[in-house]
């Protein structure tokens, strides 16, 4: 979990690939109407992004039902939103990717692929309420190395 451009995408599929376990964007849960309102540069209110959070609630509490682990890049930048995800999902674990706006900002400012654009940024620090019980991993560093300690963690 963590802003638009933290590397929940990257580190997601690497740490997915490392673990053999399947990978879920959160991006591509979300209706035609949030892309097109983020795409305009308009951040999503709690009633979009509630909407968008009981569809990843779903995946991941039939996946776990499934017996099946998953990595799922998820914003999730609310306590709230986290509770939502966690409820009755049981081994329910968050990553916390964390960086400073301007390292952040600088990713964002070099891709071209994603409807999510680098100024509404400042947006989504603004809502984000870093979580207390998560891994908190600082991503100013190779996403090998990230990988490497999320997998030692999970291990535990």
């Amino acid at each position: 979990m963590g802003v638009s451009g933290s590397g929940k995408t990257s580190i997601g599929q690497a740490l997915s690939a490392e673990l053999g376990w399947s990978f879920y964007d959160g991006d591509d849960f979300h209706s035609p109407e949030n892309v097109g309102k983020m795409s305009k540069g308009i951040p999503l209110n709690d009633i979009e992004r509630i909407k968008w959070l009981v569809s990843l609630h779903k995946l991941v509490s039939g996946k776990l039902k499934a017996d099946e682990n998953l990595v799922l890049a998820c914003s999730a930048l609310k306590s709230n939103y986290r509770q939502l995800l966690r409820s009755g999902n049981d081994g329910l674990v968050f990553v916390f990717l964390k960086g400073d706006i301007d390292l952040i900002w600088g990713r964002m400012e070099t891709r071209n692929d994603h409807y999510m654009k680098s100024e509404m940024l400042k947006s989504q620090f603004e809502i984000l309420e870093p979580p207390k019980n998560a891994l908190h991993i600082d991503i100013d560093r190779p996403i090998t190395e990230i990988v490497r300690e999320i997998s030692a963690f999970l291990a535990n």
